[in-house]
């Protein structure tokens, strides 16, 4: 059994089609009285553990800024959506079924429709011969009654005729069509579905909350409720920036790379429910860039870009954003990712989170900031990605002073959780990431870690 660990408020965790080139159809828009407003929306509280010591001043702590994110990122309005496309969304408000399930008194089986007072008497030595007076399909059957000594054949989900009072299965009968030979007695109310057996008109089936999966779904659909009130899948922007950036598939200059970014970061994006449009590369021009994202904000509740935010020359989502004013850049004692961005940008004050551009800090940062800004406006909860707790493998070294999250394999073995580091630790190292399916917590306050410690992880890609 996989040893889980507390969602510990210390650390935070740790969402439909990817558009390009043509447009993709979107979800009609939230009420506009219900969208996040500007102003921060309350996140709710959790305890905070003491600043660590080692953090240097003005560095912000993983908390400070994941709460920063959180507070300013509020649930989007909720409004009615087709049952089939409200998979993996919280419902908006209880379901108080109209109904009752079944709605009639119907047969479990296949066989004869009888009154059991006439059966009292059968068995396999004496077995009883009845009349058949009619036959009951399911979906075609009109009011139907049978009177004493008589039966009526009847399938599965047919309605009960009026005066039976149990089914008799094929297998205990001769199949006959005109007479029926029974050699069992039936108990009154065998192979019979009660209406209102399995729920009932006014009763509270699904709580507000409830995330709709396909046992969900079906049950709404089986009590008639074609559409259903929930928070809709927040449409995210992904943009990433570089002038050396080039289209997969496409030429290469000898100094241009491919941009793995947009595609990382648009999968994850989808992974986690959001509904994804991938913009792809934009280069360093401020012009450019400033262009591209306001020309995206018409089709989006969260923009997250990837470079362009550290100390360079040419970082142009730092130099564009910060002259808005709405935009807080930031060190972040973490690593990867340091660098970190978030605030809301233009007339739509559509909020805006800015990550690295090495590879590995861009998905690291993902997990551990947009993953629960997205799950927030979702309304799904836990925001942060629960941790776990495994046995380490081999020893760890780590700077004080920052938080390191460590690429590595977590695996269950017949001794418990274990997970091995992954050697590497350059942020720009994507192959090592593939091989990652969780990150390792290592604490600012950490130096060292031993073989057999007992160390804090989160499994990637693990639902919750």
């Amino acid at each position: 059994m996989l040893p889980m660990g507390p969602d510990a408020p210390s650390e935070p965790a740790p969402p439909e089609p990817e558009s390009e080139a043509q447009p993709q159809p979107e979800p009609p828009p939230a009420p506009a009285a219900e969208q996040a407003p500007p102003t921060p929306a309350p996140a709710p509280s959790e305890p905070r553990r003491p600043r660590p010591a080692s953090v240097r001043e003005g560095m912000l702590t993983v908390e400070d800024h994941l709460e920063k994110i959180l507070r300013g990122i509020g649930p989007l309005g909720a409004y009615d959506q087709p049952l089939v496309e409200s998979l993996g969304l919280p419902m908006a408000e209880s379901f108080v079924s109209t109904t009752d399930l079944p709605r009639f008194d119907n047969s479990a089986m296949d066989g004869y429709a009888v009154r059991a007072e006439d059966l009292v008497d059968a068995s396999p030595e004496s077995p009883v011969t009845l009349p058949v007076v009619g036959e009951i399909a399911a979906g075609s059957a009109k009011p139907f009654a049978i009177s004493a000594g008589t039966a009526v054949k009847i399938m599965t989900g047919a309605p009960i005729p009026r005066g039976a009072t149990a089914v008799v299965p094929f297998e205990k009968t001769d199949r006959g069509n005109a007479r029926v030979v029974i050699h069992a007695s039936p108990a009154a109310g065998a192979c019979i579905r009660l209406r209102g057996g399995d729920v009932k008109v006014g009763d509270q089936v699904l709580d507000e909350g409830t995330v709709l999966g396909p046992r969900e779904i079906g049950l709404l659909a089986a009590l008639g409720a074609p559409r259903v009130k929930a928070r809709p899948r927040p449409r995210v922007v992904v943009i990433s920036t570089g002038t050396e950036l080039r289209e997969p598939g496409t030429h290469l200059d000898y100094d241009s790379i491919n941009d793995g970014n947009s595609y990382m970061l648009a999968a994850a994006v989808r992974a986690a429910g959001a509904i994804c449009y991938r913009v792809g590369a934009v280069d360093d021009n401020p012009k450019t860039f400033r262009r591209v994202l306001s020309d995206q904000l018409v089709r989006a509740d969260l923009v997250v870009t990837s470079g362009g935010i550290s100390k360079g020359d040419h970082d142009v989502v730092k130099e564009t954003l910060s002259a808005l004013g709405t935009v807080d850049f930031v060190e972040v004692a973490m690593q990867p990712g340091k660098p970190q961005g978030f605030g809301r940008v233009f007339d739509e004050q559509t909020p805006i989170i800015t990550l690295p551009g090495n590879a590995v800090s861009a998905y690291v940062s993902f997990e551990i900031f947009v993953l629960p800004a997205i799950r927030r406006m979702m309304g799904r909860s836990p925001y942060r990605r629960p941790m776990v707790h495994a046995v380490l493998a081999s020893d760890l070294q780590s700077p004080s002073g920052t938080r390191q999250y460590i690429r590595a394999v977590f695996e269950v073995t017949h001794r418990g959780a274990k997970v091995t580091p992954i050697v590497g630790s350059g942020s720009h190292l994507v192959g090592a990431l593939a091989q990652a399916n969780a990150l390792i917590i290592v604490g600012e306050d950490q130096t060292a870690l031993n073989l057999g410690d007992t160390v804090r992880t989160l499994v990637l890609d693990r639902p919750f």
